[in-house]
């Protein structure tokens, strides 16, 4: 496995885990927000946080897709 998967699957596991979601709903979200893509052209500046901090900025980015706010 590269580094980028490992990071994906990393944060995919954090957002899950903060959001108490299933791994279903999470696929599902992220398919929907595109957060894959995201997360790996922000690759450079979200390895640089801790977890908590990587599910929160995935959360905030959804939210905003949600509300039409874009990023």
């Amino acid at each position: 496995m590269n580094d980028n998967a490992e990071f994906i699957a990393y944060c995919m596991e954090e957002y899950k885990a903060a959001n108490r979601i299933t791994g279903k709903e999470l696929i599902d979200l992220f398919k929907k927000y595109n957060i894959l893509d995201y997360i790996v052209s922000c690759y450079g500046a979200l390895h640089t946080m801790g977890g908590l901090a990587i599910a929160e900025d995935i959360g905030s980015l959804i939210d905003d897709m949600k509300n039409g706010t874009p990023r």
